[in-house]
C-alpha cells in the first residue's frame, strides 16, 4: 500500500513539474500534457525495459489519467503552479524522491541485487526529467551544477543501509525519501552544488603555449 502511495504521489508530483515547465514555454495544451507524461512514465519507462519486463503504463490506464489531471490543477490553479519558480523545486523533489524508492522496490522485486536497484532507481527518478528538459530544449537538470541524482544516490544509500541491517522495507522507503527532499532543500537553501568541470584551465595553458 505504501508503495502504491508513492507512485501516486510520485506520478503526480512528476506529471506537475513537467506540465508547469512546458506552461512557461508557451506549450499548448496538448504539448503540456505530452511533458507531463513523458516527465511521469520516462524514467519508469527506461527501467521496465532495461529490466526485460512489461512497461509499467501500458496495463494500467490511470498513469495517463492522473497525468490528465495534473494538467487541469495546472490550468486551474495556474497562478500557483507556473508564476511561483519554487514550485517547481518542490514537485521535481518530491517526485525525484518517490519514483527513486519505486525503482529500487521494483528491481529488487524482480531478483536483482541491491546495486543494480541503487542504479535503476536514480534511472527511474532521474530520467523521466532529462526527457522533459530535451522536449522543451533545455540542458537537462542532471547535467548541470545542481544535486540531483546524487540525491538519488544519497536516498540509495541509505535504503541500502537499512536493508542489510534488517530493517522493514516502509523503514527504507521512508527514509530514503525523505533524505531525498532534504538534501533538495539543503541545496536550494544553502545554494550547495557539485564542482563544474571547466576549460579555463585549458584556455590559459594554450594562452601560455603561445
Amino acid at each position: 500500500m505504501l508503495s502504491f502511495i508513492l507512485e501516486v504521489i510520485g506520478t503526480i508530483a512528476a506529471a506537475i513539474s513537467g506540465i508547469r515547465l512546458a506552461a512557461t514555454k508557451n506549450f499548448d495544451w496538448f504539448g503540456a500534457y505530452i511533458v507531463g507524461c513523458v516527465t511521469a512514465i520516462g524514467g519508469g519507462t527506461l527501467r521496465d525495459v532495461l529490466l526485460g519486463i512489461p512497461v509499467f503504463w501500458m496495463h494500467n490506464w490511470w498513469y495517463l489519467a492522473v497525468t490528465l489531471l495534473s494538467l487541469l490543477a495546472v490550468l486551474v490553479f495556474k497562478d500557483l503552479l507556473v508564476s511561483k519558480d519554487r514550485m517547481l523545486f518542490i514537485f521535481d523533489s518530491i517526485g525525484l524522491a518517490m519514483f527513486c524508492v519505486i525503482g529500487i522496490d521494483k528491481t529488487l522485486a524482480n531478483g536483482f541485487e541491491m546495486w543494480a536497484a541503487l542504479i535503476m532507481g536514480v534511472i527511474t527518478g532521474a530520467f523521466g526529467g532529462v526527457i522533459r528538459d530535451i522536449l522543451i530544449n533545455e540542458v537537462p537538470l542532471i547535467f548541470r551544477r545542481d544535486i540531483y541524482a546524487t540525491a538519488c544516490l544519497a536516498g540509495g544509500g541509505i535504503f541500502w543501509l537499512i536493508h542489510s541491517l534488517g530493517g522493514e522495507l516502509y523503514m527504507c522507503e521512508l527514509s530514503c525519501v525523505v533524505l531525498i527532499i532534504l538534501i533538495r532543500f539543503l541545496t536550494l537553501k544553502y545554494n550547495l552544488a557539485l564542482p563544474v568541470l571547466s576549460p579555463s584551465v585549458t584556455k590559459k595553458s594554450k594562452t601560455d603555449s603561445k
